[in-house]
Parts: C-alpha cells; structure tokens; sequence
C-alpha cells in the first residue's frame, strides 16, 4: 500500500485513505494522506489519538453493525435523529481529543446497516444531519438503493446517481463521493449556475 501512497501523493493531490485501522491510519500519515476515512468513526481503540497526533482531517462515518452483518435487519427508533446525534457525538469527542472542528467531515453512511427506506429518509433530511456544524459527505453513488428505486444495475446507475448527488447537494451536503466525476461536476454547475453560487 505505501508505495502506491507515496506515488498519489507525489501528484500534489490531497489523498484520503479509507481504514479503521489506527496502525494504518497513522503509516498513511506518515506518508502524506491528507484525511482518514473511517467506516467505525474513530471508535477502534488508538484511532483517535491516531489522528489526533497529526495535522490531517478525517471523515466519520455511521454505521450500524459491522459490513458482514450490517444489513441483515436494521432498525432505528428514528434514523435520522439517531445518525444524527451519533454524529455529533463523534465530533464531540474527537474536539475533546484536539481534533479541531475544520479538520472533520461527517457521512451518515448510506447503505451501512440502512434500509431503502432508511437511506430515502436520511437524504430527504440531510439538512438536519448538516446541522452538527462540519461538512456533510454524501455517497450515494451507484448504491443499491437506486438500484431498488430503478431497477438498474450498479453499471446502469449514472442517471439516478447523478440526481441523487443533487439532490443531497441541494440539502447541505458540502461533498459528495461519486464514480462518475466529470457527468456529476457537470451537473453541479448546472445547479450552481441556477441557484446564483
């Protein structure tokens, strides 16, 4: 993995490593990752402190269960003011850790431990989960949701992608992760150009 880091890094493109891992989090510091992507939110132990002792930002995601089991039954008493308030405790506590606040992103982790119904509600209210106060990361992209809303495989899911990227867009999300980059960027010029940003 190092040396494919220190190639990317080399480009003088910030590099963002997805990993729970603290070990891993703080090799790919070392070697110039800009950001920490962690599936767990920094709750393995040392993932915070990991981050904490450098300067690089990190993204914390929801998820309910683990990826093995996360989807075999998911239930919330209310998704989105439980994401939300997971979330902001996250926060929370990497502030309490010395992670300043402008180094931290939040993803309410769609499709991680979420129903169809469960990932509809959290982009109808992505407003009240971008209420904690930091960006808000959408990835929606190809996700099995649009495939059950389509009917589309994952290859065939560019149009619904790119209409969910705005839709959580215009709700507050500050970043969205995509697959097809430049059809989306497009899209949200076209978003921007009508709303005057």
């Amino acid at each position: 993995m190092l040396p494919v880091l220190d190639a990317l890094v080399s480009l003088d493109v910030p590099v963002s490593v997805d990993t729970m891992k603290p070990a891993v989090m703080r090799a790919a510091i070392e070697h110039g990752a800009a950001m920490v992507n962690d599936i767990a939110a920094l709750r393995e132990p040392g993932a915070i402190d990991a981050v904490a002792a450098s300067d690089a930002g990190v993204c914390l995601m929801h998820m309910q269960g683990e990826p093995r089991t996360m989807q075999a039954n998911p239930v919330y008493r209310d998704v989105v003011a439980d994401v939300r308030n997971f979330l902001a405790a996250r926060v929370d506590a990497c502030e309490r850790a010395g992670i300043a606040r402008d180094r931290i992103v939040v993803d309410p982790g769609f499709g991680f431990g979420k129903t169809v119904e469960h990932n509809l509600a959290l982009l109808r209210e992505i407003s009240t989960l971008a209420s904690i106060g930091v960006p808000l990361l959408a990835g929606l992209s190809r996700k099995s949701t649009l495939g059950h809303i389509t009917g589309r495989p994952a290859d065939e899911r560019m149009p619904a992608s790119i209409a969910a990227a705005l839709l959580a867009v215009q709700r507050g999300a500050r970043i969205v992760r995509v697959h097809d980059v430049a059809a989306t960027r497009d899209a949200l010029a076209v978003l921007a150009a009508v709303e005057g940003r």
